[in-house]
């Protein structure tokens, strides 16, 4: 997934496809634990997805208390 491609979502969005990767990175590590992952690069992968989904939500939110903070 690109960074451009989770900066276009909404924020319901991130939360789903937040809950999706978790959700997916479940599955990789017990594939991987029983020797049935066939490209381990898909940990690393779907770990970055999960950063970079969590740094943006992390940044909507500091941009919202800080305009609420110039608000009031």
């Amino acid at each position: 997934m690109k960074s451009k491609q989770v900066l276009e979502m909404t924020d319901k969005e991130l939360q789903n496809k937040l809950n999706e990767l978790k959700s997916e990175l479940f599955f990789l590590r017990f594939k991987n634990a029983t020797n049935q992952l066939t490209n381990p690069m898909q940990l690393v992968e779907t770990r970055r997805d999960i950063a970079r989904v969590k740094t943006v939500i992390r940044q909507r939110e500091l941009a919202r208390a800080n305009s609420d903070e110039n608000k009031g």
